[in-house]
């Protein structure tokens, strides 16, 4: 295949930037594909100084010129979709033209939010988290194969029958576990072949058009949603999400070979952030957390929930880095830092080897970080557009960076909207 189709992938627990550096490379690609999670996402673009946060669409959506792919990882909430179809209208035209959707991926249904929330606050269950969107449970019914797909709402008496068997399921599980109504199977079917009907003209065939544009020499930009530190398998399991959100998870979810994807960029923030519950070995518990989350506007975009701050965690980059062939990093909000005195960085772990299985299974919570302290640069960052102009204790910064992880800072941003980057 004659192209070099690159992947952006969030390196810490999400919340990385991805969605702005998405945005600005989209126009020198055919295509931008998101190939997992769902609208737990929370991309957050700054277009023509208007503020948009997308969950599910791809962050190229408003890049007329390129195609916005949904491969068949997503998990798709049919309400979600269309209500953020509707609101991106305001700011981009042609979406519908654009967007193609794979039918191969499963449908987000009301049982699926629902075990979601009865879950989470539920005495008896383990507190993870979650969104409460009910990603978690729409794969875990694609593990179970009772998924119900874009594809089955398509034809009624295949719909009715999968319904019937999954929805006999869930309502046992909502009357006789929690205690709640069960839900109706006539209005769940009328509600899937009305969106079914709604969804079909931007249905496509996603694997097979990422071949077709590689084949013309056009290139393809792959969009991973959360964080590598929150994929099933990489990630501070059980504190994680429900999919493969590093480049494991493009070939399946979008549906093209493994060898496809040339360059892998790596978004970090200069400190790191998570939301939700699951250990974070760098945490900032005294008010500069606080401080910093309030200069970083460290607020979900997705939940609304505060972000838990900390320090850059080179140990945990350094390993996510050389397990998912990362080629260079895009280091974001380096101006959050400007006011500081000093910048703490974790260079090692006491009393635990890093090559040990602590690593394999993310066994973080007896981690004690090892810091190393370096001065800050008491001077104003934001916006600028020059690697030179920064000032010396901030090239000092990202060297070091550089140093611990082993790859190039290639792209530094100084604010959220696109002029504000520097491309090295």
């Amino acid at each position: 295949m004659n192209s070099t189709n690159t992947a952006i992938l969030g390196l810490q627990w999400g919340d990385e930037g991805k969605g702005k550096i998405v945005n600005y490379l989209a126009g020198n690609y055919a295509a931008a594909c998101r190939y997992q999670g769902g609208h737990n996402a929370g991309h957050t673009l700054i277009v023509n100084d208007n503020k948009i946060i997308l969950h599910l669409l791809p962050s190229s959506i408003c890049h007329t010129d390129s195609l916005s792919l949904i491969g068949k990882g997503v998990v798709i909430s049919y309400d979600a979709l269309f209500s953020e179809i509707n609101e991106i209208s305001n700011f981009t035209s042609g979406i519908s033209e654009r967007l193609k959707i794979s039918p191969a991926c499963v449908l987000i249904q009301p049982y699926h939010q629902l075990i979601d929330l009865y879950k989470e606050k539920s005495n008896s269950q383990k507190t993870i988290g979650t969104t409460l969107r009910g990603i978690g449970p729409a794969y875990e019914d694609k593990v179970a194969r009772r998924a119900i797909r874009i594809v089955d709402t398509l034809n009624e008496n295949k719909l009715r029958s999968l319904m019937e068997e999954t929805l006999d399921f869930y309502n046992f599980s909502l009357e006789k576990f929690f205690g709640k109504e069960a839900l109706s199977l006539e209005k769940l079917i009328e509600e899937n072949l009305a969106f079914g009907e709604r969804i079909k003209p931007m249905l496509a065939d996603v694997s097979m058009l990422i071949r077709q544009l590689n084949s013309e020499g056009k290139n393809v930009l792959f969009e991973g949603a959360q964080g590598a530190l929150l994929d099933v398998d990489q990630g501070t399991y059980p504190y994680v999400t429900s999919s493969n959100c590093s480049p494991a998870g493009i070939a399946s979810g979008a549906g093209c070979g493994p060898l496809d994807v040339e360059n892998i960029l790596g978004v970090v923030k200069a400190y790191v952030t998570r939301v939700g519950e699951g250990p974070m070995p760098t945490e900032i518990f005294d008010d500069l957390g606080k401080r910093i989350a309030k200069i970083g506007g460290e607020v979900g975009a997705t939940t609304g929930r505060p972000r838990r701050c900390g320090w850059f965690d080179g140990v945990l980059m350094k390993r996510i880095i050389q397990t998912n062939s990362i080629s260079g990093l895009c280091l974001t909000k380096i101006d959050v830092l400007d006011e500081l005195e000093e910048i703490k960085v974790c260079k090692a772990y006491d009393s635990i080897n890093e090559d040990s299985i602590f690593g394999e299974c993310m066994n973080l919570e007896d981690a004690v970080p090892v810091y190393e302290t370096l001065p800050g640069w008491k001077a104003p960052t934001k916006n600028l557009k020059n690697f030179e102009k920064l000032p010396k204790e901030a090239t000092d910064f990202i060297s070091y960076i550089e140093s611990i992880c082993g790859v190039p800072v290639k792209i530094v941003s100084t604010g959220p909207d696109d002029l504000s980057t520097i491309v090295r």
